[in-house]
């Protein structure tokens, strides 16, 4: 296989150049690497708050590109060392392909790496496009189609994948409630950030989950030769100086130096959903290695793509087959008063480009005003039984996970900023924790609904390249499932959902639960290979300021709460850290209630207390100081006018409290609203009898 990386001087030629005649299911692939480094310095570089230029190289950035045809469909992949390339820019490219080399434009996915310190091909924030370099990109794009045009040769393919959650984390953080903080327009908005987590007084929890999966498509020739490897993970850039290609151009150039060094062999890293995402982790910082760098990041990285690779399955007979639809999208316009603030600013800037956070975003309010709407991209591959979703946008990791939850195919990479750079799309409850992802901007500046809207795209491009329907996402009930089942619960949220406002129950009486938001969905939940078996995640609600409310008649005098629990309040924030269970009426507290929760402030913080009617004078207070950030089990016990509770399977507080009569019961928050509480709860089930001791150790897997 050669890799072409000269400049294609003859164009109107590359169609007779390039004939190949290929048999129909004779996969064929090709890779080739061409440099695509800026000739010109100083050249601008976004990726930041204000614009910014680097005259010097540190690594060379290149655009790695897969060519594959089946003899009957052709398609091209194209991953390219950049932050991000806009759609009308490669929509230009994929026309040029066309007229060059005859490859229709909806059967190309050019994708960006995410690398913050490559060359400038779009504008974004304070940074402009840079005008030298976008002409020559355009014209490197349509090579490196070309030159793994013409290197293709008969090849088979597989999938692999590898778990590695020490190399990525989430690095968007929910803040506690008396903490938060102003946004670019002078309003206390701001209840999750990036990288909050550095500071944990200031948090509660992560405000998603990640997903730790490596996965790689891997192509060799039929003599079993490595020929070329996509890999997707979602991780953001590392962090480089200089024009770099990040950890993404490093993996690539260390995977072919185990694999084939002295070959033509091609490695590409994609970007997975990396929108929430970055290495260190906040939650663990005993396990972050400080000093670590790039290099051995990468490093690492390699390693797991080696044992991804061991025992791959490969065929030469895979299909292929390629969906796109262009979906039209609202901006997030301002209003007027908005739009007066920023018309104000921008005249007093003047000629000079933005240099504070409200004088960029100030801009970004009119270029989104004159814009008014776009158009975004989804596409669905599909080479045998292995998929590519795309999104054009910075996505959280858990819109990744949900595309991989419904794909009908066995296996699905998701590769996000393709074939456009269209901005975060924080899920719509994201939207109401504020912060960085969500502030109205190029960067971020879709509708509400553009991630529901991006996602169903995503699985029906999938629906429509594989013939077959979407999975139904659920998890399995596991061993820790089965005990709830067998005790036969009235009602028992999972609370796995990927997105509200219900709350599933899963014991077949359909007494579903209405989650107030605000509530983050898909956590890591307690005992994963209990609930769910070996290599897969339990999951869990994150609740921050939100409810679950429901209504349980006949459950008055004798019943049995139980569930999992985890605080994320720093007991020291309020007297009551949060209230976890709550029976009483609608915004109200009243005599005839009765609640529970975890005390803060004072001697007892830590410390699950049973309140009956108004008084706290009217206390049960328990003894075990819980700690922060930890998974324990609970269980509420009525037997007439006696109370039970009861820690990890043991009695912890015992006394004598008058029934409750009211139907309506909340999880996550108190009747009114007061000290809701503030963290995750999991795998809560209600019965209609008092369970006895032994049945409660077998709730709390002890």
């Amino acid at each position: 296989m050669t890799v072409i990386r000269q400049v294609i001087l003859l164009p109107l030629m590359a169609a007779v150049v390039f004939q190949h005649h290929v048999h129909a299911g004779e996969l064929q692939v090709g890779a080739a690497v061409v440099d695509v480094t800026p000739q010109k310095f100083p050249v601008l570089v976004n990726g930041g708050m204000t614009s910014r230029s680097i005259s010097e190289v540190k690594t060379q950035v290149n655009a790695r590109a897969f060519y594959l045809d089946d003899g009957d469909s052709q398609l091209a992949i194209v991953v390219v060392d950049s932050c991000m390339m806009g759609r009308i820019f490669l929509d230009d490219v994929k026309a040029l392909a066309k007229q060059q080399l005859g490859l229709a434009p909806d059967r190309i996915l050019i994708s960006a790496t995410h690398s913050h310190t490559a060359p400038a091909s779009m504008g974004c924030l304070g940074t402009d496009a840079d005008p030298d370099y976008v002409p020559y990109l355009r014209v490197k794009l349509v090579e490196a189609i070309a030159a793994a045009r013409a290197a293709r040769q008969p090849a088979e393919a597989g999938f692999g994948s590898v778990s590695i959650p020490e190399l990525t984390a989430l690095r968007r953080w929910i803040r506690r409630p008396d903490r938060i903080i102003e946004d670019p327009f002078g309003n206390p908005t701001v209840r999750a950030n990036m990288h909050s987590g550095r500071v944990p007084e200031d948090v509660t929890g992560e405000s998603g989950p990640e997903d730790p999966e490596l996965q790689v498509i891997s192509f060799r020739t039929r003599k079993g030769e490595p020929l070329g490897v996509l890999a997707a993970f979602s991780m953001h850039y590392y962090g480089d100086r200089d024009i770099s290609a990040d950890y993404f151009g490093l993996f690539a150039e260390g995977l072919k130096q185990q694999l084939a060094p002295d070959s033509d062999f091609v490695a590409a890293m994609a970007h997975g959903c990396s929108g929430d995402i970055w290495r260190r982790d906040y939650m663990h910082p005993d396990t972050w290695d400080p000093d670590q760098t790039i290099d051995q990041y990468a490093a690492a990285m390699v390693a797991a793509a080696q044992q991804a690779l061991q025992g791959i399955d490969y065929q030469s007979d895979l299909s292929l087959a390629m969906s796109e639809t262009r979906l039209p999208l609202k901006y997030r316009v301002p209003d007027r008063q908005r739009l007066e603030w920023a018309e104000r600013i921008v005249s007093e800037i003047g000629d000079r480009l933005p240099m504070t956070q409200p004088e960029v975003y100030a801009r970004e309010q009119i270029l989104l005003h004159e814009s008014g709407q776009t158009e975004v991209v989804v596409q669905g591959i599909r080479l045998g039984d292995i998929g590519i979703a795309t999104t054009p946008t910075e996505t959280y990791a858990i819109t990744g996970l949900k595309i991989k939850a419904q794909s009908p195919l066995q296996h699905t990479m998701v590769i996000e900023l393709a074939n456009g750079g269209d901005g975060y799309i924080p899920p719509p409850e994201q939207h109401l924790l504020g912060g960085y992802n969500t502030w109205a901007a190029r960067s971020a500046g879709l509708e509400v609904n553009a991630e529901p809207r991006i996602t169903q795209a995503a699985v029906r491009m999938l629906e429509q390249v594989s013939g077959k329907p979407r999975r139904t996402a659920e998890l399995p009930e596991g061993p820790g499932g089965e005990a709830i089942r067998r005790l036969n619960p009235v009602a028992w949220w999972r609370m796995n959902e990927f997105a509200g406002p219900i709350a599933t129950d899963s014991s077949g009486n359909h007494r579903h639960g209405h989650l107030d938001a605000p509530v983050s969905f898909y956590l890591e939940g307690p005992h994963s290979e209990v609930f769910c078996g070996d290599g897969i995640s339990n999951r869990s609600l994150h609740f921050a300021g939100g409810r679950l409310s429901t209504v349980l008649p006949d459950t008055a005098s004798q019943y049995t709460i139980a569930g999992w629990f985890w605080n994320g309040m720093p007991l020291d924030a309020r007297p009551v850290a949060g209230w976890i269970y709550s029976r009483d009426h609608d915004h109200g507290v009243s005599a005839g209630g009765e609640h529970l929760g975890l005390l803060g402030q004072g001697e007892s913080a830590g410390i699950l207390v049973f309140q009956r009617g108004l008084s706290a004078d009217q206390r049960l207070i328990g003894r075990t100081t819980i700690s922060r950030w930890s998974w324990n089990h609970l269980a509420i016990v009525r037997d007439g006018e006696r109370i039970r509770v009861y820690l990890n399977g043991t009695e912890e507080i015992s006394g004598n409290a008058e029934s409750c009569h009211i139907d309506r019961v909340f999880l996550g928050g108190r009747s009114d609203n007061q000290d809701n509480w503030e963290g995750r709860l999991d795998e809560f089930a209600v019965f209609s009898a008092a369970l006895t001791p032994a049945q409660i150790r077998s709730l709390a897997l002890r």
